[in-house]
């Protein structure tokens, strides 16, 4: 009787553990970047493991096999960098429950490994671009959105923090349809569309967001702007929460490129 009421313990603690509100701080060693501005709000009903790498924060997804969102500040000193891009460079990420992704799932399946946290933003640290390449970071993306317009996306938060000393980026993946697409073995969900909101406090606090649909995104930058707002009410995520009310309201309604 004894052997069995441990056995039910230690199933109990196992569901505990991987809940949809699992909580997890990192690795042990791992420089913490949490930072109140990257806190975001989601549903309680959407599973959530928090992991805190060394440039960014991952709102892991059990269910999808992706993250809910990535957050990071990106710093001037943080836009260059004399660490490549490694070969071979996609591995599992252990911190996470399985069924996880793996390199098996992306093989034929139409889709590229679409980073939330860029590779072209952690040239400056090798642990920082190996962290990168974990698949908890990683969304199947379409080839042509990911070389393209959300690269286009990338590169212009790169010049952003150069020019401003330092700016505040949230993406992730959107879903629109009751049914999703899957890939892989472990059933990878495929995301109708992708979010980035971006955030800078100096020298005056501005905002921008964008959504961009998980397709080949031919259309001018323009055309995927919007407010932190609209990204808010398309996500259900609450963005930027613990800046004062009046700041939040200015900078979350705001969708002006020419402004940056």
């Amino acid at each position: 009787m004894k052997g069995l009421r441990f056995v039910l313990l230690l199933s109990f603690l196992s569901l505990l553990l991987f809940s949809c509100n699992f909580k997890h701080a990192g690795a042990e060693n791992e420089q913490p970047v949490q930072d109140s501005l990257l806190e975001v709000k989601i549903s309680e009903n959407i599973c959530e493991q928090i992991l805190e790498r060394k440039a960014y924060i991952v709102s892991y997804n059990k269910d999808n096999k992706i993250p809910n969102w990535v957050g990071w500040k990106l710093t001037k000193e943080h836009t260059n960098g004399d660490v490549k891009r490694p070969t071979y460079a996609f591995h599992e990420d252990e911190q996470t429950p399985k069924p996880r992704a793996t390199v098996g799932d992306y093989m034929n399946s139409g889709w590229s490994r679409g980073h939330m946290f860029p590779a072209g933003d952690s040239k400056w640290d090798k642990d920082a671009m190996y962290e990168s390449f974990l698949f908890s970071n990683i969304c199947p993306q379409d080839a042509k959105l990911n070389s393209g317009r959300w690269n286009d996306i990338e590169i212009l938060c790169r010049k952003w923090a150069r020019k401003y000393g330092e700016i505040y980026i949230i993406c992730g993946p959107v879903f629109y349809n009751q049914e999703h697409e899957t890939i892989g073995k472990n059933e990878l969900v495929v995301p109708e569309a992708f979010f980035k909101v971006v955030l800078c406090m100096n020298p005056v606090p501005m905002g921008i967001g964008f959504i961009c649909k998980n397709s080949d995104g031919k259309n001018p930058r323009e055309f995927y702007v919007n407010s932190i707002d609209e990204v808010e009410r398309i996500t259900g995520f609450d963005f930027f929460y613990n800046l004062p009310d009046d700041i939040e309201n200015q900078v979350e309604t705001e969708k002006d490129l020419n402004k940056w």
